[in-house]
Protein backbone atom coordinates (compact mmCIF):
# COMPACT_ATOMS: atom_id res chain seq x y z
CA UNK A 1 0.00 0.00 0.00
CA UNK A 2 3.07 2.33 0.71
CA UNK A 3 4.66 2.47 -2.55
CA UNK A 4 2.97 4.80 -4.08
CA UNK A 5 4.12 7.33 -1.40
CA UNK A 6 7.91 6.14 -1.01
CA UNK A 7 8.14 6.70 -4.93
CA UNK A 8 7.05 10.45 -4.66
CA UNK A 9 9.50 13.28 -6.10
CA UNK A 10 7.16 16.07 -4.65
CA UNK A 11 4.92 16.28 -2.02
CA UNK A 12 1.58 17.27 -2.89
CA UNK A 13 -0.69 20.03 -1.77
CA UNK A 14 -2.43 17.82 1.09
CA UNK A 15 1.17 16.55 2.49
CA UNK A 16 1.66 20.67 2.56
CA UNK A 17 -1.44 21.21 4.39
CA UNK A 18 -0.19 18.66 7.11
CA UNK A 19 3.06 20.35 7.60
CA UNK A 20 1.76 23.59 7.79
CA UNK A 21 -0.82 22.61 10.92
CA UNK A 22 2.38 20.90 12.51
CA UNK A 23 4.31 24.32 12.11
CA UNK A 24 1.48 26.15 13.35
CA UNK A 25 0.73 24.14 15.99
CA UNK A 26 4.85 23.87 17.39
CA UNK A 27 4.73 27.91 16.95
CA UNK A 28 1.42 27.90 19.16
CA UNK A 29 2.85 25.36 21.76
CA UNK A 30 5.72 26.48 22.31
CA UNK A 31 4.74 30.31 22.64
CA UNK A 32 2.73 29.16 25.49
CA UNK A 33 5.85 27.31 26.94
CA UNK A 34 8.49 29.78 26.69
CA UNK A 35 6.28 33.07 27.30
CA UNK A 36 6.77 32.20 31.36
CA UNK A 37 10.84 33.21 30.72
CA UNK A 38 9.38 36.50 29.88
CA UNK A 39 6.92 36.61 32.39
CA UNK A 40 9.73 36.02 34.76
CA UNK A 41 11.75 38.73 33.77
CA UNK A 42 8.73 41.22 34.61
CA UNK A 43 7.56 39.91 37.87
CA UNK A 44 11.00 38.77 39.22
CA UNK A 45 11.79 42.25 40.54
CA UNK A 46 7.92 43.65 41.78
CA UNK A 47 7.28 39.90 43.78
CA UNK A 48 10.70 40.05 45.43
CA UNK A 49 10.97 36.31 43.55
CA UNK A 50 14.36 33.93 44.67
CA UNK A 51 16.30 32.18 42.50
CA UNK A 52 14.66 29.17 44.62
CA UNK A 53 11.19 29.96 43.77
CA UNK A 54 12.23 31.06 40.12
CA UNK A 55 13.77 27.92 39.51
CA UNK A 56 10.56 26.11 40.76
CA UNK A 57 8.01 27.87 38.22
CA UNK A 58 10.38 27.37 35.72
CA UNK A 59 10.99 23.79 36.15
CA UNK A 60 7.10 22.92 36.88
CA UNK A 61 5.88 22.47 33.16
CA UNK A 62 9.33 20.26 32.90
CA UNK A 63 7.90 17.91 35.64
CA UNK A 64 4.63 17.81 33.37
CA UNK A 65 6.25 17.59 30.16
CA UNK A 66 7.94 14.19 31.32
CA UNK A 67 4.60 12.72 32.49
CA UNK A 68 2.54 14.17 29.48
CA UNK A 69 5.29 12.81 26.96
CA UNK A 70 5.20 9.49 28.41
CA UNK A 71 1.22 9.15 28.58
CA UNK A 72 0.04 10.83 25.41
CA UNK A 73 2.57 8.99 23.48
CA UNK A 74 1.55 5.99 24.41
CA UNK A 75 -2.14 6.88 24.16
CA UNK A 76 -1.20 7.87 20.40
CA UNK A 77 -0.33 4.37 19.40
CA UNK A 78 -3.27 3.21 21.24
CA UNK A 79 -5.70 5.19 19.94
CA UNK A 80 -4.44 7.10 16.84
CA UNK A 81 -2.52 10.37 16.47
CA UNK A 82 -5.26 12.73 15.29
CA UNK A 83 -7.42 12.95 18.42
CA UNK A 84 -4.36 12.86 20.85
CA UNK A 85 -3.13 15.83 18.65
CA UNK A 86 -6.38 17.58 19.44
CA UNK A 87 -6.44 16.56 23.12
CA UNK A 88 -3.50 17.88 23.93
CA UNK A 89 -3.85 20.98 22.03
CA UNK A 90 -6.78 21.90 24.03
CA UNK A 91 -4.82 20.92 27.19
CA UNK A 92 -1.81 23.31 27.05
CA UNK A 93 -4.25 26.02 25.76
CA UNK A 94 -6.84 26.47 28.51
CA UNK A 95 -3.56 25.68 31.17
CA UNK A 96 -1.85 28.20 29.90
CA UNK A 97 -5.21 31.25 29.45
CA UNK A 98 -5.65 29.91 33.36
CA UNK A 99 -2.62 31.38 34.25
CA UNK A 100 -3.70 35.18 33.74
CA UNK A 101 -5.54 34.41 36.34
CA UNK A 102 -3.02 34.09 38.55
CA UNK A 103 -3.10 36.23 42.10
CA UNK A 104 -0.33 38.64 42.90
CA UNK A 105 2.52 37.29 44.68
CA UNK A 106 1.00 33.92 43.91
CA UNK A 107 4.00 31.89 42.52
CA UNK A 108 2.46 28.76 43.79
CA UNK A 109 -0.21 28.97 41.49
CA UNK A 110 1.49 29.82 38.90
CA UNK A 111 3.99 26.41 39.40
CA UNK A 112 0.37 24.53 39.31
CA UNK A 113 -1.12 25.69 36.39
CA UNK A 114 2.48 25.55 34.88
CA UNK A 115 2.74 21.99 35.37
CA UNK A 116 -0.50 21.08 33.46
CA UNK A 117 0.87 23.63 30.44
CA UNK A 118 3.71 20.90 29.76
CA UNK A 119 1.44 18.19 30.11
CA UNK A 120 0.26 19.36 27.15
CA UNK A 121 3.20 20.49 25.28
CA UNK A 122 5.15 17.43 25.69
CA UNK A 123 2.28 15.45 24.47
CA UNK A 124 2.09 17.39 21.49
CA UNK A 125 4.95 17.61 20.57
CA UNK A 126 5.73 13.74 20.86
CA UNK A 127 2.31 13.21 18.92
CA UNK A 128 2.59 15.76 15.93
CA UNK A 129 6.46 13.95 14.68
CA UNK A 130 5.17 10.98 14.31
CA UNK A 131 2.66 11.87 12.68
CA UNK A 132 3.75 14.28 9.81
CA UNK A 133 6.57 11.85 9.08
CA UNK A 134 4.06 8.72 8.37
CA UNK A 135 2.80 10.71 6.15
CA UNK A 136 6.31 11.46 4.16
CA UNK A 137 8.78 9.34 1.69
CA UNK A 138 11.76 8.23 3.89
CA UNK A 139 13.59 10.59 1.35
CA UNK A 140 12.55 13.73 2.97
CA UNK A 141 11.15 12.54 6.04
CA UNK A 142 14.49 14.35 7.36
CA UNK A 143 14.10 17.45 5.92
CA UNK A 144 10.17 17.83 6.75
CA UNK A 145 10.53 16.49 10.05
CA UNK A 146 13.52 19.07 11.36
CA UNK A 147 11.26 22.22 8.98
CA UNK A 148 8.36 21.59 11.38
CA UNK A 149 10.53 21.72 14.72
CA UNK A 150 11.88 25.27 12.83
CA UNK A 151 8.16 26.38 14.21
CA UNK A 152 9.53 25.92 17.81
CA UNK A 153 12.27 29.11 17.71
CA UNK A 154 9.61 31.57 15.97
CA UNK A 155 7.65 30.18 18.98
CA UNK A 156 10.57 31.97 21.09
CA UNK A 157 10.04 34.73 18.95
CA UNK A 158 6.78 35.05 18.86
CA UNK A 159 7.05 35.36 23.37
CA UNK A 160 9.77 37.96 22.74
CA UNK A 161 7.89 40.45 20.53
CA UNK A 162 4.56 40.11 22.27
CA UNK A 163 6.82 40.33 25.71
CA UNK A 164 8.97 43.91 23.96
CA UNK A 165 5.67 45.11 22.01
CA UNK A 166 2.37 43.74 23.75
CA UNK A 167 3.15 43.60 27.95
CA UNK A 168 3.89 46.99 28.52
CA UNK A 169 0.39 47.52 27.66
CA UNK A 170 -1.39 44.51 27.93
CA UNK A 171 0.55 43.50 30.88
CA UNK A 172 1.97 39.64 31.34
CA UNK A 173 -1.56 38.65 32.26
CA UNK A 174 -2.34 39.48 28.68
CA UNK A 175 0.57 37.23 27.40
CA UNK A 176 -0.90 34.42 29.37
CA UNK A 177 -4.61 35.23 27.94
CA UNK A 178 -3.59 34.96 24.55
CA UNK A 179 -2.47 31.65 25.14
CA UNK A 180 -6.01 30.68 24.85
CA UNK A 181 -6.33 31.14 21.20
CA UNK A 182 -4.23 28.24 20.23
CA UNK A 183 -7.20 26.36 20.90
CA UNK A 184 -9.25 27.30 17.97
CA UNK A 185 -5.97 25.18 16.09
CA UNK A 186 -8.42 21.95 16.94
CA UNK A 187 -10.81 22.71 13.63
CA UNK A 188 -7.83 23.50 11.93
CA UNK A 189 -6.53 19.38 12.58
CA UNK A 190 -10.32 18.27 12.09
CA UNK A 191 -10.64 19.59 8.65
CA UNK A 192 -7.12 19.31 7.28
CA UNK A 193 -5.58 16.18 9.32
CA UNK A 194 -6.62 12.69 8.68
CA UNK A 195 -5.23 9.84 10.73
CA UNK A 196 -1.77 8.54 10.41
CA UNK A 197 -2.45 5.62 7.51
CA UNK A 198 0.23 3.74 9.04
CA UNK A 199 -1.27 3.70 12.27
CA UNK A 200 -4.42 2.43 10.31
CA UNK A 201 -2.48 -0.29 8.75
CA UNK A 202 -1.31 -1.19 11.86
CA UNK A 203 -4.46 -1.41 13.40
CA UNK A 204 -6.10 -3.91 11.19
CA UNK A 205 -8.24 -0.60 9.27
CA UNK A 206 -6.96 -1.59 5.57
CA UNK A 207 -9.58 0.32 4.16
CA UNK A 208 -9.65 4.06 6.03
CA UNK A 209 -5.42 3.29 5.77
CA UNK A 210 -5.95 3.56 1.89
CA UNK A 211 -8.80 6.58 1.97
CA UNK A 212 -6.22 8.66 4.30
CA UNK A 213 -3.27 7.86 1.76
CA UNK A 214 -5.42 8.37 -1.04
CA UNK A 215 -6.09 11.77 0.10
CA UNK A 216 -2.35 12.46 0.90
CA UNK A 217 -1.52 11.61 -2.15
CA UNK A 218 -3.84 13.32 -3.58
CA UNK A 219 -4.90 9.81 -6.20
CA UNK A 220 -7.91 7.90 -6.09
CA UNK A 221 -7.99 5.12 -3.67
CA UNK A 222 -8.82 2.53 -5.97
CA UNK A 223 -4.95 3.21 -7.39
CA UNK A 224 -3.73 1.59 -3.99
CA UNK A 225 -3.48 -2.04 -3.96
CA UNK A 226 -4.70 -3.89 -0.50
CA UNK A 227 -2.97 -6.07 1.22
CA UNK A 228 -4.60 -9.73 0.13
CA UNK A 229 -4.08 -10.95 4.14
CA UNK A 230 -5.43 -9.05 6.74
CA UNK A 231 -3.62 -7.52 9.43
CA UNK A 232 -3.83 -7.93 13.27
CA UNK A 233 -3.49 -4.78 15.55
CA UNK A 234 -1.29 -5.52 18.31
CA UNK A 235 -0.96 -4.44 21.71
CA UNK A 236 1.28 -1.70 22.93
CA UNK A 237 3.20 -2.37 25.93
CA UNK A 238 5.59 0.07 27.73
CA UNK A 239 7.73 -3.13 28.65
CA UNK A 240 8.49 -3.25 24.94
CA UNK A 241 10.78 -0.48 24.98
CA UNK A 242 13.15 -2.39 26.77
CA UNK A 243 13.99 -4.79 23.91
CA UNK A 244 15.51 -2.11 22.02
CA UNK A 245 18.59 -1.12 24.20
CA UNK A 246 20.61 0.81 21.83
CA UNK A 247 17.04 2.81 20.58
CA UNK A 248 16.75 3.41 24.06
CA UNK A 249 20.26 4.44 25.33
CA UNK A 250 20.55 7.31 22.48
CA UNK A 251 17.11 8.69 22.70
CA UNK A 252 17.11 8.72 26.66
CA UNK A 253 20.56 10.50 26.92
CA UNK A 254 20.38 12.24 23.63
CA UNK A 255 17.04 14.15 24.88
CA UNK A 256 18.19 14.42 28.52
CA UNK A 257 21.28 16.35 27.63
CA UNK A 258 20.02 18.49 24.76
CA UNK A 259 16.61 19.25 26.86
CA UNK A 260 19.18 19.90 29.79
CA UNK A 261 20.91 22.72 27.87
CA UNK A 262 18.19 24.47 25.86
CA UNK A 263 16.18 24.59 28.35
CA UNK A 264 18.33 26.07 31.17
CA UNK A 265 19.25 28.17 28.38
CA UNK A 266 16.09 29.72 27.20
CA UNK A 267 14.67 29.86 30.41
CA UNK A 268 17.20 31.86 32.09
CA UNK A 269 18.74 33.92 29.24
CA UNK A 270 16.06 36.88 29.17
CA UNK A 271 16.65 37.39 33.18
CA UNK A 272 20.84 37.10 32.68
CA UNK A 273 20.22 39.88 30.01
CA UNK A 274 18.44 41.95 32.60
CA UNK A 275 21.10 41.56 35.19
CA UNK A 276 24.14 41.32 32.99
CA UNK A 277 23.61 43.57 30.00
CA UNK A 278 22.41 46.63 32.08
CA UNK A 279 18.87 46.35 30.47
CA UNK A 280 14.97 46.53 30.84
CA UNK A 281 12.60 43.41 30.84
CA UNK A 282 10.96 44.69 27.59
CA UNK A 283 14.80 45.32 25.75
CA UNK A 284 15.38 42.08 27.14
CA UNK A 285 12.71 40.63 25.25
CA UNK A 286 13.64 42.61 22.12
CA UNK A 287 17.29 40.86 22.03
CA UNK A 288 15.73 37.14 22.76
CA UNK A 289 13.97 38.40 18.61
CA UNK A 290 17.53 37.42 17.72
CA UNK A 291 18.30 34.73 19.32
CA UNK A 292 15.15 32.97 18.05
CA UNK A 293 16.36 34.20 14.46
CA UNK A 294 19.55 32.23 15.07
CA UNK A 295 17.74 29.32 16.44
CA UNK A 296 15.81 29.22 13.09
CA UNK A 297 18.51 29.53 10.92
CA UNK A 298 20.25 26.50 12.61
CA UNK A 299 16.73 24.25 12.49
CA UNK A 300 16.54 25.02 8.65
CA UNK A 301 20.63 24.49 8.18
CA UNK A 302 19.96 21.40 10.61
CA UNK A 303 16.98 19.76 8.21
CA UNK A 304 19.25 20.20 5.18
CA UNK A 305 22.29 18.30 6.94
CA UNK A 306 19.91 15.64 8.34
CA UNK A 307 19.74 14.41 4.84
CA UNK A 308 23.06 15.72 3.44
CA UNK A 309 25.37 14.12 5.52
CA UNK A 310 22.88 11.88 7.70
CA UNK A 311 21.83 12.38 11.58
CA UNK A 312 24.67 11.17 13.11
CA UNK A 313 27.54 13.31 12.08
CA UNK A 314 24.99 16.12 12.07
CA UNK A 315 24.01 15.20 15.87
CA UNK A 316 27.65 15.63 16.67
CA UNK A 317 28.26 18.70 15.25
CA UNK A 318 24.88 20.31 16.30
CA UNK A 319 26.44 19.09 19.83
CA UNK A 320 29.90 20.09 20.21
CA UNK A 321 29.17 23.49 18.59
CA UNK A 322 27.09 24.24 21.34
CA UNK A 323 28.93 23.72 24.25
CA UNK A 324 31.94 25.62 22.31
CA UNK A 325 29.81 28.81 21.88
CA UNK A 326 27.76 28.56 25.20
CA UNK A 327 30.59 28.00 27.33
CA UNK A 328 32.33 31.60 25.15
CA UNK A 329 29.26 33.22 26.10
CA UNK A 330 30.34 32.65 29.90
CA UNK A 331 33.74 33.57 29.90
CA UNK A 332 33.05 36.79 27.38
CA UNK A 333 30.11 37.83 29.15
CA UNK A 334 31.67 41.50 30.10
CA UNK A 335 33.96 41.97 26.74
CA UNK A 336 32.15 44.27 23.69
CA UNK A 337 32.89 44.19 20.44
CA UNK A 338 32.68 48.09 19.51
CA UNK A 339 29.00 48.80 21.19
CA UNK A 340 27.89 45.16 20.77
CA UNK A 341 28.01 42.98 24.05
CA UNK A 342 30.08 39.71 23.52
CA UNK A 343 27.77 38.16 25.81
CA UNK A 344 24.95 38.47 23.65
CA UNK A 345 26.50 37.91 20.28
CA UNK A 346 27.47 34.54 21.79
CA UNK A 347 24.07 33.32 22.52
CA UNK A 348 22.70 34.53 19.08
CA UNK A 349 25.40 31.98 17.77
CA UNK A 350 24.97 29.47 20.28
CA UNK A 351 21.19 29.63 19.50
CA UNK A 352 22.04 28.76 15.91
CA UNK A 353 23.31 24.89 17.03
CA UNK A 354 21.83 24.68 20.45
CA UNK A 355 18.52 25.45 19.41
CA UNK A 356 19.05 24.72 15.96
CA UNK A 357 20.29 20.63 16.44
CA UNK A 358 16.54 19.80 17.47
CA UNK A 359 15.80 19.75 13.92
CA UNK A 360 17.58 15.92 14.47
CA UNK A 361 16.92 15.40 18.43
CA UNK A 362 13.12 15.47 18.06
CA UNK A 363 12.52 13.72 14.73
CA UNK A 364 15.60 11.10 15.51
CA UNK A 365 13.71 10.50 18.20
CA UNK A 366 11.19 8.68 16.56
CA UNK A 367 12.92 7.74 13.81
CA UNK A 368 14.70 4.89 15.61
CA UNK A 369 12.63 2.67 17.19
CA UNK A 370 9.71 -0.17 15.18
CA UNK A 371 6.32 0.94 13.79
CA UNK A 372 3.85 0.02 16.36
CA UNK A 373 6.37 1.47 19.36
CA UNK A 374 7.17 5.29 17.32
CA UNK A 375 4.46 7.19 19.41
CA UNK A 376 5.23 5.38 22.72
CA UNK A 377 9.33 5.11 22.33
CA UNK A 378 9.74 9.03 21.46
CA UNK A 379 7.39 10.26 24.13
CA UNK A 380 8.74 7.79 26.71
CA UNK A 381 12.23 9.14 25.78
CA UNK A 382 11.30 12.29 25.32
CA UNK A 383 9.77 12.60 28.99
CA UNK A 384 12.56 11.10 30.10
CA UNK A 385 14.90 13.91 28.79
CA UNK A 386 12.12 16.22 30.19
CA UNK A 387 14.33 15.89 33.21
CA UNK A 388 16.85 18.43 31.61
CA UNK A 389 13.40 20.97 32.07
CA UNK A 390 13.99 20.26 35.77
CA UNK A 391 18.00 20.02 36.17
CA UNK A 392 18.78 22.92 33.51
CA UNK A 393 16.80 25.76 35.60
CA UNK A 394 17.53 24.13 38.75
CA UNK A 395 21.03 23.12 38.30
CA UNK A 396 21.72 27.39 37.45
CA UNK A 397 19.50 28.03 40.64
CA UNK A 398 21.97 26.24 43.07
CA UNK A 399 25.18 27.26 40.53
CA UNK A 400 24.24 30.95 41.87
CA UNK A 401 23.02 30.26 44.78
CA UNK A 402 18.82 29.28 44.96
CA UNK A 403 18.10 31.88 48.48
CA UNK A 404 19.03 35.15 46.84
CA UNK A 405 17.31 37.64 45.37
CA UNK A 406 17.47 37.83 42.20
CA UNK A 407 19.85 40.89 41.70
CA UNK A 408 22.89 41.91 39.10
CA UNK A 409 25.93 40.81 41.82
CA UNK A 410 24.09 37.53 42.25
CA UNK A 411 23.85 36.43 38.78
CA UNK A 412 26.34 37.98 36.80
CA UNK A 413 29.14 36.08 39.60
CA UNK A 414 28.34 32.87 38.57
CA UNK A 415 27.86 32.89 34.94
CA UNK A 416 30.92 31.37 33.92
CA UNK A 417 30.50 28.04 36.12
CA UNK A 418 26.58 28.53 34.81
CA UNK A 419 27.72 28.13 31.41
CA UNK A 420 30.39 25.60 31.77
CA UNK A 421 27.07 23.82 32.96
CA UNK A 422 25.01 23.91 30.50
CA UNK A 423 27.81 23.58 27.87
CA UNK A 424 29.02 20.20 29.33
CA UNK A 425 25.08 18.79 28.82
CA UNK A 426 26.11 20.14 24.94
CA UNK A 427 28.93 18.17 24.49
CA UNK A 428 27.51 14.90 26.26
CA UNK A 429 24.55 15.15 23.55
CA UNK A 430 27.70 15.56 20.74
CA UNK A 431 29.09 12.71 22.23
CA UNK A 432 25.76 9.91 22.56
CA UNK A 433 24.69 11.43 18.59
CA UNK A 434 28.04 11.26 17.32
CA UNK A 435 29.59 7.92 18.05
CA UNK A 436 26.65 6.20 19.72
CA UNK A 437 23.53 6.99 17.00
CA UNK A 438 21.46 4.49 14.64
CA UNK A 439 21.81 6.08 11.24
CA UNK A 440 18.43 6.48 9.88
CA UNK A 441 18.91 8.24 6.38
CA UNK A 442 17.26 6.90 3.23
CA UNK A 443 15.49 4.57 5.21
CA UNK A 444 11.55 3.62 5.25
CA UNK A 445 9.91 3.01 8.53
CA UNK A 446 9.33 -0.37 7.43
CA UNK A 447 12.91 -0.57 6.71
CA UNK A 448 13.70 0.69 9.78
CA UNK A 449 11.47 -1.45 11.55
CA UNK A 450 12.55 -4.83 10.09
CA UNK A 451 16.63 -3.49 10.70
CA UNK A 452 15.31 -3.62 14.35
CA UNK A 453 13.88 -6.67 14.10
Amino acid sequence: MLEYLEQQTRLTGNQYRIILVAVLGNLLEFYDFFVIGFVVAFIVGPWQITYGQSAIILLSSGVGAILGAGFWGWLADRIGRRRVLMATVVNFSVATGILALTPDNGWIFLTIFRFFVGVGVGGLYCVILPLVQEFMPSSKRGLVSGIVTAAVPLGLGLGAVLGASLAPIVGWRGLFAMGLLPALMTLLIRAWVPESPRWLMRMGYLEEARQSLAWALQIAPQQIRLPIAGIVAQPVEWRELFDYPRSLMVSCIGNLAAQTGIYGLSLWVPTLFVQALQVSPARASYLMIYCSMGGFAGRIAFSYLSEAIGRRISGGVYGFGAAVLVILAGYLHNAYLGATPVFWLMIVLGYFFADGGFAIVGPYAAEVWPARLRASGMGSTYGFGGIGKIIGPLGLALIVGSSNIVKPEASVAKIVPAFIYLGSWFALAGIVYGFFGIETRGRSIEQIDIELG
